[in-house]
């Protein structure tokens, strides 16, 4: 198969057609919705026509996505109206052959494949649960691997991934989800089998899906690594007892710096610092949350560096409470910091204590771990924790270990870099950042030097010699996600694009590592409605607040709203334990959707039969999402046309999937 772009500047820009239709004309509703548009995407050779059945008119790039306003019968054939956008602006006629449903505004993004084969795109549904049902799914793979491998056609095989990892957040793409449902493969994993699309305008220079890279390939690359560099910004504690891990930390640096310096690297490598205390109104004499010392752009060497952070001392007052806004001064580094002057991009967050979670009224983000862990993903930043597992925090290491577990783990080789030190150690503590300073640095090297020495873990070569177990597993996640950096790296670089099917299946895990994702489900929300999902899960938060004294009173509170939006009164009491998704209270959009969803399926039973622990996590968990919807109605950069001269209020954001209630 070949490679087509599907930049959304090329991918989805219309033409702007004949004629304009009455203002408040809206579109065709979904059989069986009551508010949910038809929607249609466009294939290869599509073109527009004036009228219905009439001379074909000016050609559409593939996948450019209309609403549908009339559908009528033309020159024995169906054809469709067509607007850009929901608000009444029509463009023309297609031919209805010529499209294809989209149900579901649901688009995919493509995990690093550092860890794991490259997707497969399956012709049928029945090749691929074939696969997931094998007691052994590796020899119904590898074979098709094989072929794959070769050049050559795999039975079954539509197309495969690129080599090269295709980051969503820099080129936006679209590989919409035409159906979907969850189910359980032989292994014990739930995974999501997914009917996708994806195609695009034909690429002359385009070569055969799973093809060998040509002699020149090699060097390309080489040369292109060449301009490979990496930033590395420390998110350091500064709260009392601090001060022998923050001098610990210079030295390393210091260390590092020097071996840098004498192999000529000083453009490749730069470190930033920032600092990190809690809530100063709680304690004003903390004097700061979080505050950048050092900006890897702007430092101009090892001497810059120590400088800057020569003031960097530990809080002289203690925190009201023993956890920390360890999120802030994440949050600090990954907003602040110009990330895109970097291949490799790596924040280390050292602490001795828990983090604030994002519910706690001390909380400056209000942000979980996992969302800390989403925004981090889109600069592609890596986020290393080194945990001081002191005596004095013993109560504490639980829950901190639980929260940075999940923060550090890399979007799509399911790796957590987290690294405890037991005891506080500083020595021990010491060999761990040496360590990874070194290994980050000989990462870049090799890089710079033409070496690829990055593409296994086994065969990466460390400039330090690990002293133990732990240590070595370090170095292996380093070499993994040095190895992820340069597959995005060389995908911006080389301008590596989705493939292109039109039409097929796949599984959103690997095949083989079925614990290892392969894709991200991101749902296509518009303005109008992630504030109507904000507004409503304000509501199911308010009404959960009052479930905490009385449970009854909860689910007729949701009743009455459900009520106010439309839904009969005498329905809902005589279905008197409907599921949230069944009362109406929630809109249409998230009907269908490929995951199970905890706020859907409640219902009064359920929420009776928790005890208050498992209710108060309920409420914490909506109470974060809610703030995240803030966070993305804010996020003007990554708001998406999907349609030429289409009304911005038509844009939408691709949200995660775990983000959905």
């Amino acid at each position: 198969m070949s490679r087509f772009a599907l930049a959304a500047s090329t991918l989805l820009a219309l033409c702007m057609g004949s004629s304009l239709a009455l203002a408040d004309d809206k579109p065709l509703i979904q059989e069986g919705k009551k508010t949910l548009f038809q929607r249609v995407l466009t294939t290869p050779g599509c073109t527009l026509s004036s009228s219905a059945g009439g001379a074909p008119g000016a050609a559409q790039p593939t996948f450019s996505r209309f609403y549908v306003y009339e559908r009528a019968q033309a020159a024995n054939a169906e054809w469709l109206k067509v607007g850009p956008d929901s608000f009444g602006k029509t463009v023309g006629w297609l031919p209805a052959a010529c499209t294809t449903d989209w149900k579901m505004q649901l688009t995919l993004a493509f995990t690093n494949p550092a860890n794991r084969d490259r997707l497969m795109f399956f012709k049928d549904r029945a090749t691929l649960e074939g696969i997931l049902d094998a007691p052994d799914p590796v020899s119904k793979v590898a074979p098709l691997r094989a072929k794959l491998k070769q050049g050559t056609l795999a039975p079954g095989v539509l197309a495969q991934e690129p080599e090269y990892f295709v980051d969503l957040h820099k080129q936006f793409y679209l590989l919409p989800v035409l159906s979907g449902e969850e189910v359980m493969t032989e292994e014990g994993f739930r995974t999501r089998l997914l009917n996708v699309a994806s195609v695009s305008k034909a690429d002359d220079k385009a070569q055969p899906a799973g093809a060998a890279a040509t002699p020149d390939a090699g060097a390309a690359k080489a040369g292109q690594l060449k301009e490979f560099s990496a930033a590395v910004v420390f998110v350091i504690d500064s709260t009392i007892s601090m001060d022998p891990y923050i001098e610990r930390t210079r030295e390393a640096i210091r260390k590092v710096y020097k071996q840098i310096e004498n192999e000529n690297l000083g453009n490749q490598v730069k470190f930033g610092l920032v600092a990190f205390r809690s809530n100063t109104k709680a304690v004003p004499g903390l004097e700061y949350v979080s505050k950048m010392y050092a900006d890897p752009n702007k430092v101009t060497g090892s001497e810059d560096f120590l400088a800057k952070v020569a003031d960097l001392k530990q809080a002289k007052v203690s925190s009201k409470s023993f956890d920390e806004d360890a999120y802030a001064g994440v949050m600090h580094s990954i907003d602040k910091v110009d990330w895109s002057q970097f291949g490799a991009r790596y924040v280390v967050l050292i602490t001795d204590a828990s983090a604030l979670d994002g519910d706690d009224k001390l909380s400056t983000t209000g942000m979980s771990a996992d969302q800390v862990r989403l925004e981090a993903a889109n600069p592609g930043v890596a986020i290393y924790t080194l945990h001081l597992k002191t005596p004095a925090g013993i109560k504490d290491h639980a829950k901190a270990e639980s929260q940075y577990q999940n923060l550090s783990t890399y979007p799509g080789t399911n790796t957590s870099l987290y690294y405890p030190v037991n005891a506080g150690d500083v020595q021990a503590f010491g060999q761990k950042v040496d360590a990874l300073a070194s290994a980050i640095t000989s990462q870049v090297k090799a890089a710079y030097m033409g070496e690829d020495a990055i593409g296994s873990a086994l065969n990466a070569k460390q400039d330090v010699t690990p002293k133990d177990p732990a240590q070595q597993k370090m170095l292996d996640d380093a070499a993994l996600i040095g190895h992820a950096m340069q597959l995005a790296y060389l995908g911006e670089k080389t301008n590596s694009q989705a493939p292109p099917v039109f039409q097929a299946w796949i599984t959103d895990r690997d095949l083989i590592k079925q614990n290892i994702p392969t894709t991200d489900v991101r749902v296509l929300l518009t303005k109008s409605q992630l504030s109507d999902l904000s507004d409503v899960m304000k509501q199911i938060l308010d009404a959960a607040n009052e479930g905490l004294i009385s449970p009854t009173e909860m689910f007729d509170r949701l009743r009455a709203v459900a009520a106010t939006m439309g839904a009969d009164p005498n329905q809902l009491k005589q279905n008197g334990n409907a599921k949230l998704a069944q009362m109406g209270v929630l809109g249409e959009y998230l009907e269908d959707l490929p995951y199970q969803s905890e706020v859907l399926n409640l219902d009064e039973e359920t929420w009776k039969s928790w005890d208050g622990l498992a209710q108060e996590k309920f409420i914490r968990n909506l109470s974060t999402k809610l703030r995240h919807y803030q966070r993305y109605n804010a996020d003007v950069d990554r708001w998406v046309a999907l349609a030429n001269d289409s009304d911005a209020r038509d844009n939408v954001y691709p949200v995660p999937l775990e983000m959905m209630p």
